[in-house]
């Protein structure tokens, strides 16, 4: 131990700025190296559920909220995509170390569970907004959309990623094998994505749907996207912003403590 350190103490300091960005670095390497799957993959699928849409209602369906029915689709089907991309990175990162046996390999270094959260959010914050600038790219090019405030575009696709993202930690932690991990795929991610405004303006339904949809946070990150591209929402951004950071940072608490706990990652 150096001259005049504490016990405890870590001798890189506070932060292991070196630790962290080699973990985050790890991650965002992890879906690079397969971009066909994790960012190509992606794109062609918001495209088809475009084209699906389009050819299916056409020109029929009115506006929506003044804008074309298409228009009102894009950013919804945007941030779908974005939040499915960051649950899929950090959920099948952890699960996929506990499998194989090799999570020691992040648990041992001298990271602490902060830094560990940190490190994973990273990840699924960066592949979140390569995929949702990928899609928003091609939406321009191909449907003349826009970007009415970009800032909160941004605001709701960062806080979006790190939201889901760290559902996918909770799953992945929680998840003792891969039937469990699809499980809370199907039944909690895809119907909280797919109930939430996604395909539909919430002033269509039925009271008892209207008020569920409200307790859904994921309707919060496609109104907030929405209002961010399109210039118009079914609630406050503001509304949805505190709601959002709220749900986020009970999530991400929930990640530290059991990362701190090793719950069900320390034998």
């Amino acid at each position: 131990m150096a001259q005049g350190a504490k016990m405890g103490t870590r001798r890189f300091g506070r932060w292991n700025r070196v630790g962290l960005a080699t973990l985050a670095e790890r991650e965002v390497r992890r879906f690079l190296a397969v971009w066909t799957q994790t960012l190509l993959a992606p794109l062609v699928t918001a495209g088809l559920f475009l084209t699906v849409f389009a050819l299916a209602i056409g020109p029929s369906r009115g506006d929506v909220m003044g804008v074309s029915f298409v228009h009102f689709l894009a950013p919804g089907i945007l941030m779908m995509t974005v939040i499915q991309n960051a649950f899929a990175n950090s959920s099948s990162s952890i699960m996929v170390s506990k499998v194989q046996g090799n999570i020691v390999d992040t648990l041992m270094p001298p990271l602490s569970p902060l830094e560990l959260v940190i490190g994973y959010i990273a990840g699924s914050v960066g592949r979140g907004l390569v995929v949702g600038t990928a899609i928003w790219v091609a939406m321009a090019l191909t449907l003349g959309v826009g970007m009415a405030h970009p800032i909160w575009t941004l605001v709701f696709v960062l806080l979006g990623a790190s939201l889901i993202g760290g559902l996918g930690m909770i799953a992945g932690i929680f998840a003792q094998k891969f039937d469990q991990m699809a499980a809370i795929t199907n039944f909690i991610i895809t119907p909280l994505s797919f109930l939430s405004g996604t395909f539909y303006s919430i002033e269509t339904l039925p009271p008892a749907m209207y008020w569920l949809t409200h307790a859904n946070p994921v309707f919060y990150l496609i109104d907030g996207v929405r209002y961010g591209i399109i210039g118009r929402s079914d609630s406050s951004p503001w509304l949805g912003l505190a709601v959002v950071l709220a749900v986020t940072a009970l999530v991400l608490a929930l990640c530290w403590h059991w990362f701190r706990k090793g719950y069900r990652l320390k034998a």
